[in-house]
């Protein structure tokens, strides 16, 4: 599966099941951006094995509020809908990769 862009509409359903990797970002975060290419490569590597998308806080305002986003970026991990683990700042791929296996 390819990396996901999700709104306030299609959110929980597409993480209700499995592994769900999200990075909340902006595009105006410089670090936002530097983590970009990171989760596309995530978001190919496990297609197979968990979800891998984004949310961008400013277009999807109400995520933010509702999973307690301060900083971004923020890389929240889901098992089943429900979070178990969140990263705030940039983390090594290999770190993200080790929530999804």
């Amino acid at each position: 599966m390819s990396l996901l862009n999700l709104t306030e509409e299609n959110f929980d359903e597409t993480i209700a099941k499995g592994k769900a990797l999200v990075d909340f970002w902006a595009n105006w975060c410089g670090p936002c951006k530097a983590l970009g290419p990171v989760i596309e490569e995530l978001a190919k590597d496990v297609h197979d094995r968990a979800i891998v998308a984004k949310v961008d806080i400013d277009a999807q305002s109400a995520l933010a509020v509702r999973f307690k986003v301060m900083s971004i970026p923020t890389v929240i991990v889901f098992e089943n809908g429900a979070e178990v683990k969140r990263f705030v700042g940039i983390q090594p791929k290999e770190t993200y990769l080790s929530e999804l296996t």
